[in-house]
């Protein structure tokens, strides 16, 4: 037993030792390929050309199309629809029968008008006969009267005989002047009672309803035998297009951009129906009423819109490109290159939450002309580090922006930075990292 334990010690010493070694070993293995594995890691940037091309800023939105004249046709008097003419899609010519009401209510109206027309007209004469009846009896007390004033100048007769013919004579005028008064109530009465019939009539001609201009059908409301009823504000019956072959686009424009647009630019839009196809447009109307929905100011601007083969239909939703400002031959870079801003130290590897080489996009101004001083971009100098040259912008399309260079710089051709990217030589010559050794 005593030989077993001498034995066994010092074979456990060995294994020991050997086992603090491989340790060892390993530890300074994964040491050494971490620091050379980043000591392998270099910067490089990325790289985009200046080109010289055409640019164009423009003003997105979305709108509805709509005929230009859009007339609803409704009906001013109330009744229940006798027959419909008209349907969906019907052309119709100024002036046209579409549909009529029962008339039979108004055509009573009517008669009963005529008759109370006939009524006054014959008051009237009865009135103008008693302006006659009255008028004789006028002229027969001043006959009296002229008669007994020379028989008192005789003293034939005493003077009370003359005061009477007097107080006779006096009473036959003013019966004369009612009677002609009432004359002209009756006259009045004959051109109210005229009125109401002309009023009976037109109300029987509105049964007719008719259509206003030359035009196309769009919307019809309304069945036979469906009762409509007119009183605060007149039915709505039908909706005529007056002309499909000209339409317009409303669309809505935020506050921001409002102030591009200006009448007479031109529009390209595109709606859902015709994928792939762009139809032209101008600018019509920019209205001055304000929209605010949520806090959020817009305005409503009117496209005009022609559409000769009719393709296009009232109440599409049109994507609206209105084109504020166009150059040729601009002098441009990626929209990247004015958001790259490299680390605080390139010749080192720095912290690699700024490996990416982007800070937060400048400020561009909505109108597309940005007059800030402060833009820069980046190019690499004879050393490979990064050199900021100031520019000025101009035009933008959301992924080239115009720039003004300061100096010459900054050419057609030249290379600016848009990022940056990190590689490892071991790593690329190896194909893929070391494997970890625990």
């Amino acid at each position: 037993m005593k030989t077993l334990t001498r034995l066994s010690r010092p074979r456990l010493a060995r294994l020991t030792f050997v086992a603090l070694a491989l340790l060892l070993l390993a530890v300074i293995s994964y040491v050494a390929w971490h620091f050379f594995a980043d000591a392998g890691e270099t910067l490089k940037f990325k790289q985009a050309k200046v080109e010289v091309g055409p640019i164009t800023a423009a003003v997105s939105a979305t709108g509805t199309l709509n005929p230009v004249v859009s007339v609803q046709v409704g009906s001013q008097v109330s009744g229940q629809i006798k027959e419909i003419l008209v349907d969906f899609n019907s052309p119709v010519k100024a002036g046209q029968l579409i549909a009529r009401l029962d008339p039979e209510t108004y055509r009573q109206r009517v008669i009963q008008a005529q008759a109370d027309t006939e009524a006054a007209r014959a008051n009237l004469a009865m009135q103008q006969a008693d302006v006659l009846r009255v008028q004789a009896n006028l002229v027969d007390a001043q006959r009296d009267y002229a008669r007994k004033k020379l028989l008192v100048e005789k003293k034939f007769i005493s003077p009370a005989d003359l005061d009477k013919a007097q107080t006779t004579f006096d009473a036959a005028a003013a019966a004369l002047r009612v009677a002609q008064a009432q004359a002209l109530s009756g006259a009045a009465q004959v051109r109210q009672r005229q009125a109401l019939l002309a009023q009976a009539q037109v109300d029987l001609g509105r049964t007719e309803i008719r259509s206003p201009v030359d035009g196309v059908v769009v919307k019809r409301s309304v069945d036979t035998g469906q009762t409509v009823a007119a009183s605060l504000q007149a039915p709505e019956l039908f909706i005529i297009a007056r002309n499909l072959s000209d339409m317009q686009v409303e669309t809505s424009v935020d506050e921001a951009d409002v102030g591009r647009i200006q009448p007479g630019q031109n529009v390209s839009f595109t709606v859902d129906a015709f994928p792939g196809q762009h139809f032209a447009g101008q600018v019509k109307q920019v209205r001055k009423a304000a929209s605010i929905v949520s806090n959020v100011v817009s305005y409503t601007v009117v496209v005009s819109a022609a559409n000769p083969d009719l393709l296009l239909l009232p109440g599409m939703t049109a994507n609206v490109r209105i084109i504020t400002a166009h150059k040729d031959n601009a002098l441009k870079v990626p929209n990247a290159a004015l958001r790259f801003n490299p680390p605080a130290n390139s010749d080192e590897k720095g912290d690699k939450k700024n490996m990416s080489g982007v800070s937060p996009a400048p400020t561009f101004s909505k109108r597309g002309k940005d007059r800030s001083e402060g833009s820069r971009v980046w190019v690499q100098d004879k050393d490979g580090k990064p050199s900021a040259v100031t520019v000025r912008l101009g035009l933008t399309d959301g992924s080239m922006t115009e720039i003004i260079a300061d100096n010459s710089q900054i050419t057609a051709g030249s290379e600016v930075i848009v990022g940056m990217q990190s590689t490892a030589r071991s790593k690329s010559a190896a194909g893929a990292p070391g494997p970890r050794m625990f």
